[in-house]
């Protein structure tokens, strides 16, 4: 991960937290727009009405957030991941809907529970019931901050993308001195061994041989990676091998010079 992506990734993160802060006031407001109002005024006094006012609905701007800040938490901190889709998702094993087990898909939905008839009719539970669980989730991603700010993410990080740059480097010296063979198998390399720490990153475990085709085929398995990008890291494979194994056709200067270019881009874009 180069300076640039980390800066991109702390933009984004911050963006996201700013909107997640606007979105507790929305869920108050919109949950409990009495009780909201009268601490709203208590601190804003009479610009309350107005600052309720340009508070983004929930309900939307939820929706992109949440799926924004999956894929942000899948990236950096997929440790935690289950724990932010389980505050949104709605049990599957409930029978019955109680506070414990209410979710902000439930909030989205309006849904409230009641029990009796006329004036003996009383709220079990109701849309408020999923602020806790947005906390929750805002909470998370700031844990994510957190994982920024530490010292040993930055340097680990910086100078295993220094290191895998100078490879290619060479791998780039290498084709333009016409060693095609071993230009594709310094990059092959790289691949590999930037597709473990991917694996080591979203707590994928590897159990077969360390190979470009097993560990693309398990992050993709893992949700980490769509088919477009297994099938892109599928042909560098390809190419990798050709230069390794395959000696009844030589690899072209194309062919490596497209290798060495796509192991860039993996090493900028898949984390």
């Amino acid at each position: 991960m180069t300076k640039s992506n980390l800066d991109e990734y702390r933009k984004d993160l911050e963006s996201l937290i700013s909107t997640g802060e606007q979105l507790v006031n929305s869920i108050q407001a919109e949950c409990l727009p009495k009780e909201f109002r009268v601490e709203a005024k208590k601190k804003l006094g009479e610009g309350a009405e107005a600052f309720i006012a340009e508070l983004p609905p929930f309900g939307t701007t939820y929706q992109r957030w949440y799926s924004e800040a999956q894929v942000l938490i899948r990236q950096l901190l997929p440790g935690r991941l289950a724990d932010f889709v389980r505050h949104y998702e709605k049990p599957k094993s409930r029978k019955e809907i109680t506070f414990e087990n209410y979710r902000i898909e439930d909030t989205l939905q309006g849904l409230a529970i009641t029990r009796g008839i006329g004036f003996e009719e009383k709220k079990i539970v109701g849309p408020e019931a999923g602020i806790p669980h947005f906390q929750q989730q805002l909470a998370i991603l700031q844990a994510v901050r957190a994982r920024f700010e530490s010292s040993l993410f930055d340097i680990r990080h910086l100078v295993m993308a220094d290191l895998f740059d100078s490879e290619l480097d060479a791998a780039s010296e290498l084709a333009r001195k016409g060693f095609l063979r071993a230009a594709g198998a310094v990059a092959g390399v790289v691949l590999e061994k930037h597709l473990v720490q991917v694996c080591n990153n979203h707590s994928v475990v590897i159990r077969k041989k360390s190979t470009i085709s097993n560990l693309n085929d398990l992050l993709k398995d893992a949700g980490v990676t769509d088919v477009p990008r297994w099938r892109f890291i599928q042909h560098l494979g390809d190419i990798r091998n050709l230069c390794d194994h395959n000696k009844a056709k030589e690899p072209t200067a194309d062919e490596v010079d497209d290798l060495i270019a796509g192991v860039a881009k993996t090493l900028k874009t898949l984390f």
